[in-house]
């Protein structure tokens, strides 16, 4: 079984087989993968992820893979190691159908949990012979992505209309309620297995069944392995970065507005949900070793400058000078799109400035992208773009 743990990363590889095919961003979003002028250049008050433990700058293909790896080893030891990706996830099915399109809808249950628990999903499979690309959506539930929840946040439906494999996936403790989609996902956090020491950080843990679920999608023979994204929104979509970051086998990424560094600013007026809250113990801030248990809080906490102490991973982290900086690092040269709301606005560019100098280490241009909309929510151009972002990026050209 190989052992995912510490994944290794090889540049030449990458650059030989990887099979994106683009070089140039679709021209709908042509815009959006330089700053604008006041952000150019501005790196803020980052920490450069091409700085490596021994001082120097990695200024080459071979330097930043030796500073990958340390980016890597850091990380998992301060989340808490991975254990080895499920080979073969464990499949159920629970009902096939055909929708609107002809797409073959699968509801499904996976073993791919960090301790083997299993996943409510939805697989949605377009018309015809593939093999297609694939996306993985994560959320709270499983029916949402699929078009069968909250509106605006059906990026597997959707896709899936535009000739993807998609697999939409809840969390471990959440459900599927087609009669009231909003009782599906909202089954409490997750913290990690109940009356189980939690070992890895549960947005880690989520990762890890994200990369779980790509596996099951390359496994497909309609499914063309070297062609899987993923995409999410808010919780959803910092699950999505954490798995994308970590798994280098995503091709492509699109955040919707999860907040991509840490920040502790007030800004509730902005996000009254507490979008930016890695704190908070369902995220980053599980104090690693302790017992899940069912009367774990699941309330969101107060502001660290407000006085709540930081804990866990969260706290080791920010201590250590780390920022999610280093993980968007881990993208480079695979494409990524911020669809910013209010948790991302334009000024995070100066986060995103360090992931074009690695870009440009490594000989690419126009790898990352950030588009901006005034509200949280998702809109319906904010999710065409990401859709576009998606077929210019991984459809190939006689498709698109």
């Amino acid at each position: 079984m190989r052992d995912w743990r510490y994944v290794s990363f090889s540049i030449m590889a990458l650059l030989t087989t990887q099979c994106i095919h683009a070089t140039e961003p679709a021209i709908s979003l042509s815009d959006s993968y330089s700053p604008p002028p006041q952000y150019r250049g501005e790196f803020g008050d980052f920490r450069s992820p091409l700085l490596m433990s021994n001082g120097k700058t990695a200024s080459n293909a071979k330097q930043w893979q030796d500073r990958r790896k340390e980016i890597l080893l850091a990380w998992h030891k301060i989340l808490g190691p991975w254990p080895p990706l499920i080979e073969k996830p464990i499949v159920e099915v629970i009902e096939v159908t055909t929708r609107k399109n002809q797409i073959q809808q699968h509801r499904i249950r996976l073993g791919i949990g960090i301790r083997g628990e299993m996943v409510d999903a939805f697989l949605l499979v377009p018309p015809g012979d593939g093999p297609f690309p694939a996306v993985v959506v994560p959320y709270y539930d499983a029916q949402t992505g699929a078009g069968l929840g909250v509106p605006l946040r059906d990026f597997g439906w959707q896709l899936a209309n535009r000739g993807f494999v998609t697999l939409s996936i809840g969390k471990p403790n959440s459900g599927v309620n087609l009669q009231d989609a909003r009782e599906a996902g909202h089954r409490g956090q997750y913290f990690g297995s109940e009356g189980k020491p939690v070992q890895v950080q549960p947005l880690s843990a989520l990762a890890y069944t994200a990369a779980c679920a790509n596996t099951f999608l390359a496994q497909r023979s309609d499914v063309d392995a070297d062609r899987i994204g993923i995409v999410g929104h808010s919780f959803g979509g910092k699950w999505s970065l954490l798995a994308s970051c970590l798994d280098d086998r995503f091709a492509c990424a699109a955040w919707s507005d999860p907040g991509i560094v840490f920040d502790e600013r007030d800004r509730r007026k902005e996000n009254p949900g507490g979008s930016v809250n890695y704190w908070d113990p369902w995220y980053l801030g599980f104090e690693l070793g302790k017992t899940n248990n069912p009367e774990q809080s699941q309330r969101f906490r107060k502001l660290p400058s407000e006085g709540e102490p930081r804990t866990g991973s969260y706290r080791i982290l920010v201590e250590g000078g780390h920022d999610l900086v280093e993980l968007h690092a881990l993208m480079a040269p695979r494409p990524i799109l911020v669809s910013g709301g209010t948790a991302d606005k334009p000024e995070r560019w100066m986060a995103l400035n360090h992931l074009i100098a690695v870009n440009r280490v490594l000989g690419f241009e126009n790898r990352v992208a950030m588009t901006n909309r005034e509200q949280h929510s998702p809109s319906p151009e904010s999710n065409e773009q990401i859709y576009a972002f998606f077929q210019h990026w991984l459809q190939p050209d006689d498709r698109q």
